[in-house]
């Protein structure tokens, strides 16, 4: 893998009120500054892995692969939407998309807005050279429905990205404190429901942070949704991003309030697997090793997927990226041989994961 130098994130300057500049401001203040939810967690913690002493099975006989909306992949990983719209931030997709294909996971981008607006950001989100043999998700706002995109926005952000998969994401509680926020939520499923109907890939809903639950989750299946992401609350929240961004003393202060909020990560998606037994579903929101994901998994979704811990090592180098990788994949391969299953088919559902 090429890239073993850091990805400098200070020397880039893009101008203040463009989406590309608020993108690069968001990863800079993901790597250094506190923006966890503050006394909310995954909810993982409160589930065990019930250990198997005498598993009977060969540790190298245990299978990652699985498929998810027909694709086939060599793992149930997913390098969540992050970033894109700069220079340095395109060399993080860039780095993203070279790990994701060495290793096997799917990949999203993050919101692909800035490259249909200024064409002139499209290559830092142009990871399909990169990562020829992997899903990737593409990626824009659900609100940007109410202002203006349309069916073909749409399918030029997913060209751009090359992408196989489009997902929208549902971030009210950041557009509120967010400087340049668009809160124009109103009569908002109907405008999904179209551009599932319309758009020639699956198109999937997403969280960013505070989470889905089941009800939502069939509303959002029936209006067409082919997959659900819950981004549920443990990980980053997005309100304290933005308390930092503000120059407004009263967002600042106001966001402080909403730092417990949102729905853990794991009663997301037990509550949308409960709901919809079938409808495809990704489990995101704060995972940290293998074993929450095997968690993830074990409580019914489909796929597992990481964000922002992968973010400090895909700006150190290629080398520490693909080393979180591996080493988030021998801690699922090790929990699962820890509970004698050898396969994401008989991990989904087991009953070795107990409630404590």
């Amino acid at each position: 893998m090429k890239g073993q130098e850091p990805i400098n994130m200070n020397n880039e300057h893009i101008p203040e009120g463009t989406t590309g500049g608020r993108k690069i401001e968001h990863v800079r203040l993901c790597l250094n500054e506190d923006v966890a939810g503050q006394g909310i967690t995954t909810g993982f913690e409160h589930y065990r892995f019930r250990h198997n002493a005498l598993p009977e099975l060969d540790f190298d006989d245990i299978t990652l692969s699985t498929s998810f909306l027909g694709r086939s992949l060599r793992t149930p990983l997913l390098i969540s939407s992050m970033t894109g719209g700069s220079a340095a931030t395109g060399g993080i997709n860039a780095r993203l998309a070279e790990a994701a294909q060495e290793r096997g996971w799917a990949l999203g981008v993050g919101s692909v807005r800035a490259a249909v607006e200024r064409p002139e950001l499209a290559a830092t989100f142009r990871v399909r050279d990169r990562a020829p043999d992997v899903p990737v998700i593409a990626n824009l706002g659900a609100v940007q429905l109410s202002y203006g995109f349309g069916v073909d926005d749409c399918r030029r952000a997913v060209e751009i990205a090359g992408a196989d998969w489009l997902v929208l994401h549902l971030n009210g509680l950041q557009e509120v404190f967010q400087p340049e926020g668009n809160t124009g939520f109103g009569s908002l499923l109907p405008k999904v429901e179209r551009l599932c109907r319309s758009l020639d890939v699956p198109v999937g809903i997403k969280e960013v942070g505070w989470g889905i639950d089941g009800e939502t989750a069939v509303r959002l299946y029936s209006a067409g949704a082919a997959f659900i992401d819950v981004a549920g609350a443990g990980g980053t929240s997005w309100s304290q991003v933005e308390k930092f961004r503000s120059a407004d003393p009263v967002k600042r202060r106001a966001a402080e309030a909403f730092a417990d909020w949102g729905i853990p990560t794991a009663d997301c998606i037990e509550g949308v697997r409960a709901a919809s037994p079938e409808g495809a579903l990704i489990g995101s929101g704060g995972l940290r090793s293998g074993v929450d994901a095997a968690k993830a998994l074990a409580l019914g979704a489909n796929l597992a997927g990481f964000g922002r811990n992968l973010l400090g090592p895909a700006v150190e180098s290629a080398e520490a990226l693909e080393a979180a990788l591996a080493q988030t994949e021998l801690e699922l391969r090790t929990a699962m041989f820890g509970i004698g299953v050898s396969s994401v088919a008989e991990l989904r559902g087991t009953p070795r994961l107990v409630r404590i």
